[in-house]
Order: structure tokens, then C-alpha cells, then sequence
């Protein structure tokens, strides 16, 4: 046998390899983390989801709830269920092509998409409007809801959102990659779930940092089925397509009229949030931003009585959500974790 042969029979055995491992860490993922709601069909996406619907003394309108990327309904559920329970309708869903929903054969690769599903799921529930709480990602669609379904957005809450052009426009290059047709697919079959695997502790580190990582969040809230190679990919495409989408729909922000309210860390290590929180407070009429220092990218599960209070205001509900700031600011002063390891990179002029 000729090197060249040689070669090519080793490369063929990793990628097999490769693939065999792939296929079995997704099958023990899935047993580890079943589907924790119901399914739906909408517009031929099988979409999973937890509907809470409202109790007896309910004073509160409904609430759904939007995350971001690489997560599933679980981000979001696990902390803000509690702060709510009895006291409102609540909708959490996995996003088409995450956690347990399908990605579908329509247009569910866009924020128009997406949105048009949530509001497909929402009119299937009836639930005629609702505050829209959008994490990360998840604040790209929320936003592109407002715009598109007005009258479905009784108010709108971001945190930590990703919503705006940033200089350059660049994502990760596992990203990239994973979103080209062919190379992508072989990349999420192969290579994602094992490098996944090794990165995935230091990454949740970083995406919390610098505030601490909740005891068990990784496996609590099924972050690993991302690592799956559908999901993996549909997460990839969404992101890689963020910049382009924002630069066409920045400029509308100022169309939108629900009530608003931003909650933002400024050291965040994921977005740049002096970008995106800040923009979103200046080109959304009467937007109010809450600004924490020392706050990370999860508001949601550092701060979750204060998405909780930012509820009840956009409800109509007196709270002076600066004066609260300024107590977890003081609650969270002292966290460093991660910070030898993350970088709390500021967005290039």
C-alpha cells in the first residue's frame, strides 16, 4: 500500500470513528435528557414546548419566553418558572432546530421565521398577546417579533440581548463552518460533539462569568443537546446569519411600540453589550435600560427577581428597577469566577 492510499484509509477510519462516537454520545444525550413538555405540529416543524396556562388569581398577562442560542426551554424555565407560578400564563418553547423541536420545512432558518412559528403557537394555545422575554439571541427574535406581530406584543424584556451590528460582523469559526452545506454536516457529525464535550465546562464558565455557574446547570437544564449534530448545525446557521439580519433590522427598532425594558451586565463576555443593550435603549421609544456592573450574561439565572420585578412593571405595575439594580450590584460585587480565563472584550471602535 502507497502512502497516499495509507493516508486516505486512516482519514476514512477517523471520520468513522468519529461519527460512531458522534451517534452515540447524541443517543445517551437524548436518554439523559428527554423532552420535558408537548409537541405540536406548526406549519410541518414538530415543536416542543411547556405551556403553564394561568391560574385563578393571575395578575399578570401572559408571558413567553424566547432563549438564545446553544440552549433550549430549560435556560429559561428553571429559573423564571418559580419567580411566576400562580401568577401568570407562561409559554416556553425550544426554538425550531433546538432541543426537541424540529427545524421544519419553512423558513424557520430566520428570525422572521421563528417568529412567525412562536406566533403560530401562540394563536394555537390562545394566547392573544403576551410580554415577549427574549435572552441573547433569543432578543433578535423577540425584537423581530415586536415588528412583525405588534399586536401579539403586550411589552417586551431583553436580556443580555444580541440585536445589533457589531463591527466586522464575525462569529466564531466552528460556526461558519458549521453552517456551509456539505462541510458543516460533516463537522457536526464528526468533530462538534467530542471537541464539545472537552470545551463545553470552560464555555459555561465563560458564559456566566463573572458570576458563578449555578451547582449542576450544565445537566439541569440539558445544555448538552446542543451537541447533537442537527441541532448543532441549526444553532450554527442561526448565529453565523445574526449580522446580516440585524444590519436590515436595526434600523426599524425605532417602529417598535410595546413598552420596553433592557436588562444588561457591562461585563459580559459573549455579546457586546454596549452595542446591543444600549442600542436597543436608544432606538426603542421609551425603552428603559438597567444597567448592573459587574453583571455577566445571565440575568436570567443571576438576577431572575429582577426579570421578575421588570415583568411586573411592563404589566403596569409600579417598581423602580434602578434602585433594585443597585442592590444586586452590591449582592454580586465581589464575583471574579472565571474571570483568569474569560475575556470581557469591549466592541472595537
Amino acid at each position: 500500500m502507497n502512502i497516499l492510499a495509507f493516508v486516505l484509509v486512516l482519514l476514512v477510519a477517523v471520520v468513522l470513528a468519529l461519527a460512531g462516537f458522534t451517534g452515540a454520545a447524541a443517543w445517551l444525550i437524548e436518554r439523559r435528557n428527554p423532552p420535558v413538555g408537548s409537541f405540536i405540529d406548526i406549519n410541518g416543524a414538530n415543536i416542543h414546548f411547556v405551556h403553564v396556562p394561568a391560574a385563578a388569581g393571575a395578575d399578570l398577562p401572559p408571558l413567553v419566553f424566547i432563549h438564545g442560542a446553544s440552549a433550549n426551554l430549560k435556560d429559561q424555565m428553571l429559573p423564571l418558572r418559580p419567580q411566576f407560578e400562580g401568577r401568570v400564563e407562561m409559554l416556553f418553547l425550544d426554538r425550531p432546530g433546538h432541543g426537541w423541536s424540529e427545524r421544519g420545512p419553512g423558513n424557520n432558518e430566520t428570525q422572521e421565521g421563528q417568529a412567525a412559528t412562536i406566533a403560530a403557537l401562540m394563536d394555537r394555545l390562545g394566547i392573544k398577546d403576551a410580554i415577549i422575554v427574549g435572552h441573547s439571541f433569543g432578543g433578535s427574535i423577540a425584537a423581530t417579533f415586536a415588528l412583525e406581530h405588534p399586536q401579539k406584543t403586550r411589552g417586551l424584556l431583553f436580556l443580555s440581548a444580541a440585536t445589533h451590528p457589531w463591527p466586522g460582523g464575525e462569529t466564531s469559526w466552528y460556526y461558519s463552518l458549521s453552517a456551509r452545506p456539505v462541510a458543516g454536516w460533516l463537522f457536526a457529525a464528526t468533530v462538534a460533539n467530542p471537541a464539545g464535550l472537552m470545551r463545553i465546562n470552560a464555555a459555561t464558565t465563560c458564559v456566566f462569568s463573572p458570576n458563578k455557574v449555578p451547582d449542576g446547570y450544565v445537566d439541569e437544564a440539558s445544555i448538552k443537546l446542543v451537541l447533537r449534530p442537527q441541532p448543532f448545525r441549526a444553532n450554527a446557521i442561526d448565529v453565523e446569519a445574526l449580522y446580516r439580519h440585524a444590519l436590515k433590522t436595526a434600523p426599524r427598532y425605532s417602529e417598535i411600540k410595546a413598552p420596553t425594558v433592557v436588562i444588561s451586565g457591562d461585563a459580559d463576555t459573549v455579546v457586546y453589550e454596549e452595542i446591543h443593550s444600549i442600542g436597543l435603549a436608544r432606538d426603542i421609544p421609551g425603552a428603559e435600560l438597567v444597567w448592573i456592573r459587574n453583571l455577566g450574561h445571565k440575568p436570567d439565572w443571576v438576577t431572575p427577581d429582577l426579570v421578575a420585578a421588570a415583568v411586573e412593571k411592563l404589566a403596569g405595575q409600579p417598581h423602580g428597577l434602578q434602585a433594585m439594580a443597585r442592590q444586586i450590584e452590591a449582592r454580586i460585587a465581589g464575583d471574579a469566577f472565571g474571570t483568569d480565563i474569560c475575556v470581557n472584550e469591549k466592541a472595537p471602535s
